[in-house]
């Protein structure tokens, strides 16, 4: 199961019906808790999101908003027994928060510290990449390797079936048949989570080719003057990123207290700059599941009605 578990949609100020910040989710057999804030842990009761489920919690940056439900969340994992490792990802230079943080939270977890600086890979799938705020912060990328889509007619025409499926996939080439001979490329999926950032390069990295991406949308377009002041997003500047990353789905949050549980003005100013990007506007303890993979484009590589599974194109 991959799905997205919004337990807080907030910025700095929580509302009646906004917690602050907190998204959960569930990829396979990993559970990822992104920017727990306070009131995360009741939160996650609310959801249905067991404590045990959490193996990483990856913070964008030690604004409150975004790290003060970390003693919470950590605690209640000890009072649960969570047995397994828990990997915390966090900017460098916020390394005494966290410690502090982390010092009094109740003790009895195998937590393992991963501070991280500039760009690329922390874990295996998961990357960083620097984002443009008042402290250093960094939007992570989730992403499934590529794999291949098994064509069955081409496959009947070779006469493989059965387990010599799964052995020409684990080894690449069965006899004279190739992987590619009878498979085309399927794109792997790809999650990015962008938090309080200005416009930047980074940003703009981790949207590129999204099945679904989380964005920060704390101001409308006509209070761009104070996005641009505190380096934040506006909703348009949010579906410009969706656009020309191509992402597939933008879920807008981190809504600012101004805006009440209004927030569909946000929306259309998205969805007007990301044409062809479904545009969701989060609220607390929502589930969105990731979005299926992209479909491969089958004629790019099936060229003629030819088998050719030789080199020399005979079959």
């Amino acid at each position: 199961m991959r799905e997205l578990v919004v337990l807080g949609t907030a910025s700095q100020v929580p509302t009646r019906t906004r917690n602050h910040n907190g998204y959960f989710l569930r990829w396979d057999g990993e559970g990822l808790l992104f920017d727990p804030g306070e009131g995360t842990q009741r939160q996650m009761i609310h959801a249905g999101v067991a404590a045990s489920h959490i193996t990483r919690i990856c913070l964008t940056h030690v604004h409150g908003d975004h790290c003060y439900g970390l003693p919470g969340v950590l605690s209640r994992m000890a009072l649960d027994g969570v047995a397994h490792p828990v990997h915390l990802h966090y900017p460098a230079s916020g390394d005494p928060v966290v410690r502090a943080l982390v010092a009094v939270s109740s003790p009895g977890i195998d937590l393992r510290l991963h501070p991280h600086s500039g760009t690329g890979p922390v874990a295996e799938g998961l990357e960083v990449r620097p984002l443009k705020h008042r402290i250093e912060t960094h939007g992570y990328l989730l992403t499934e390797p590529d794999g291949r889509t098994f064509l069955p007619e081409r496959l009947r025409a070779a006469g493989i079936g059965g387990p010599d499926v799964g052995r020409l996939q684990r080894d690449g080439v069965l006899g004279a048949v190739r992987l590619e001979d009878v498979s085309i490329p399927r794109p792997g999926q790809r999650f990015a989570f962008i938090m309080d950032t200005a416009p930047c390069p980074g940003a703009e990295e981790l949207a590129d080719g999204a099945d679904l991406l989380v964005a920060e949308s704390t101001f409308s377009d006509d209070d761009g003057g104070l996005a641009h002041q505190y380096l934040h997003l506006t909703a348009g500047q949010a579906g410009e990123l969706a656009a020309s990353g191509r992402a597939r789905t933008l879920v807008l949050t981190h809504f600012s207290s101004r805006y009440g549980d209004d927030v569909l003005l946000l929306a259309e100013q998205a969805r007007a700059r990301a044409p062809g990007v479904t545009v969701i506007t989060a609220r607390d303890l929502q589930r969105i599941p990731v979005p299926r993979r992209r479909q491969p484009a089958r004629e790019a590589s099936v060229r003629t009605t030819a088998i050719g599974l030789n080199h020399d194109g005979s079959s």
